[in-house]
């Protein structure tokens, strides 16, 4: 298994969010690196979780946090605020990354962080901290966003345990949530024995019906290649089904992404990371907890 080794992850969040157009969501940035592997940042590094005292975490997304406020500080983005997109500043959009952060720029994110645990020691005088601490420890600003995060973890790594049989039949729950109605020969009974894990059919809302086959698998590690893809489009015309729908609870290679796309019958590949979303969009098995998140008028300016 590939592990995290932190680092240094600003260029990688720059060239994302210049690739999405400059403002997008911290969800969005990070799948964005994950997929397009900037700055030598590739999926399962990104993804990568560890044990600690109180779960499991994402060491990528402590440097990723931080990163951000890095960026801030030397104006490469806008002000962060609580629930909304980071935005690239005119700097952020222009600015070479070759020799990032330069020394000034060191100077600036070094004097950023001196004023901030300055005001946090200020703040905790009675309380003791170890060094373990501050290195899980997160922002009160990414709480939130560190929340989302390990219970998705959770989730994912539950997934990973199913037996084939059912996670199967927790794909086929999920795409018929999606809107494909499956079919209970072909779809359930047959599908097993003819290479693919569902068949079903969607109604667009122009009222066309297509055929959809399904392929499920549980990877632990490691990606979907391309002669899995290639071997499902195969199967997918023995169905004469329209198009088809991956799903792992891992990730794809590039190979495999062009594969997918090219010829007639293309294939929408639904990685780990996007399961949890749908999961998490469509409530499927999971009960959703209401709280509040502060907004900036509690808290102290930098």
């Amino acid at each position: 298994m590939v592990k995290y080794k932190r680092r240094n992850v600003e260029k990688a969040i720059v060239m994302a969010l210049r690739d999405l157009g400059g403002s997008a969501s911290r969800k969005q940035i990070r799948r964005t690196i994950a997929e397009n592997e900037y700055d030598g940042l590739i999926y399962e590094e990104v993804y990568y979780t560890k044990k600690a005292k109180t779960g499991m975490y994402s060491p990528f997304l402590f440097d990723f946090n931080f990163g951000l406020k890095n960026l801030q500080s030397v104006g490469y983005v806008e002000k962060l605020k609580r629930n909304q997109d980071v935005v690239l500043s005119d700097l952020g959009r222009s600015a070479d990354l070759t020799n990032y952060p330069t020394e000034e720029q060191q100077k600036i994110i070094a004097a950023y962080w001196d004023k901030k645990n300055t005001l946090r020691a200020e703040r905790n005088k009675a309380k003791k901290i170890t060094d373990a601490d501050k290195e899980e420890a997160v922002d009160s600003d990414d709480e939130q966003d560190s929340a989302d995060n390990d219970w998705k973890t959770q989730l994912l790594g539950q997934i990973k345990r199913f037996s084939p049989a059912k996670f199967e039949s927790f794909s086929r729950l999920l795409i018929s949530k999606m809107g494909v109605s499956i079919d209970k020969i072909k779809g359930v009974q047959l599908s097993g024995d003819h290479g693919i894990d569902g068949f079903g059919y969607f109604r667009s809302d122009e009222f066309r019906t297509s055929r959809v086959a399904i392929q499920c698998k549980r990877y632990t590690s490691g990606a979907v290649g391309e002669s899995e893809i290639r071997d499902f489009k195969g199967t997918m015309d023995s169905f004469n089904a329209e198009y088809g729908i991956f799903v792992t609870t891992s990730y794809y290679t590039d190979t495999a992404k062009k594969i997918a796309i090219q010829g007639n019958r293309t294939v929408t590949l639904i990685d780990g990371q996007e399961l949890t979303d749908l999961i998490e969009k469509y409530q499927l098995h999971i009960k959703p907890v209401t709280t509040y998140a502060l907004d900036d008028y509690y808290f102290e300016k930098d």
